[in-house]
């Protein structure tokens, strides 16, 4: 694995508590704990739009399927969807009543999904006037840490050791449970894996069909942190960050670390995002973004 640490950028947001490329990984999003959300182009360590109107820290943030719009979650218990050219607030929706950690959109940005430490998941139809939201997921009995959505199937992680997968289609609920608190759910790019993140410093894959359990992953330390896990787009490496300064690398099939990727600066790896079709990934550590990868296609 010959990824290397291309640029580093100092995002001036405070602790940064998250880091997405968009949909086809041109740009990037960081959430910061001052209250912003900002867009780089990483390639070039270029600082494009700074998107202000939180009231508090940013979790989590994605670009929706054209890159026109922002969907954002936060400690102010609000979900907010920005246009990206003018950086306007389109809508906010303030329904939950805990901190927001995860948004995502479905795949016609038509409906945004979010969870919530309150233990609910809520749907929102981006296409009405209304503020309220469509469904409420009341299943969890602790705070929704992760969401994923397919085609057909919403699928969520949780701190009570489960996770459950909403058949859109079918209107059935399944429920898997884990045995440890899950802080991260990621898909394999097939689309057959679930690759799972939990608080004991374990990576799980399973059979998305059967929930059969395909393999684990260890040596990476979580410590008391959500630390995210992704997949490159080969499915050949699982990736995660670590306590450490590291982000670990292991092979997909044979579950052995193959690789570290090392921080120049000691902190915690705590939030990680894999490029959609090229050999790149981006780490976030303090008040740092990563952008990792191979300096052949950087040069193209």
């Amino acid at each position: 694995m010959d990824y290397k640490c291309l640029k580093t950028i100092n995002c001036k947001q405070r602790a940064v508590r998250g880091v997405r490329f968009n949909v086809d990984g041109s740009y990037c999003l960081s959430c910061g704990s001052d209250k912003t959300i900002k867009l780089w182009n990483p390639h070039k360590g270029l600082l494009l739009k700074t998107y202000e109107g939180h009231g508090n820290e940013v979790l989590d943030s994605c670009g929706s399927c054209d890159s026109s719009q922002i969907l954002s979650g936060g400690k102010d218990r609000c979900v907010i969807l920005w246009d990206v050219a003018t950086g306007k607030t389109l809508r906010r929706l303030r329904e939950h009543a805990s901190n927001v950690t995860c948004v995502k959109f479905n795949e016609e940005a038509s409906v945004a999904i979010s969870g919530s430490h309150d233990n609910t998941v809520m749907f929102w139809d981006l296409r009405s006037h209304s503020f309220q939201p469509i469904q409420v997921l009341r299943d969890a009995k602790d705070s929704i840490t992760a969401v994923q959505v397919t085609d057909h199937e919403i699928v969520t992680g949780s701190l009570d050791m489960r996770i459950r997968r909403y058949d859109i289609r079918a209107g059935v609920l399944h429920i898997d449970y884990i045995g440890e608190p899950v802080t991260c759910i990621n898909l394999t790019q097939d689309g057959q894996c679930y690759v799972l993140s939990t608080s004991n410093s374990i990576i799980w894959l399973f059979d998305k069909s059967t929930g059969e359990l395909l393999s684990q992953y260890k040596g990476h330390t979580t410590g008391e942190f959500c630390i995210e896990c992704g997949v490159d787009q080969t499915d050949t490496y699982i990736l995660s960050g670590s306590v450490d300064s590291n982000v670990y690398c292991w092979d997909l099939a044979e579950g052995e670390v193959i690789h570290k990727l090392k921080h120049n600066r000691d902190g915690i790896v705590h939030s990680l995002h894999t490029h959609p079709t090229s050999k790149f990934i981006v780490t976030a550590t303090q008040a740092e973004i990563h952008l990792w990868g191979v300096k052949e296609l950087e040069c193209e």
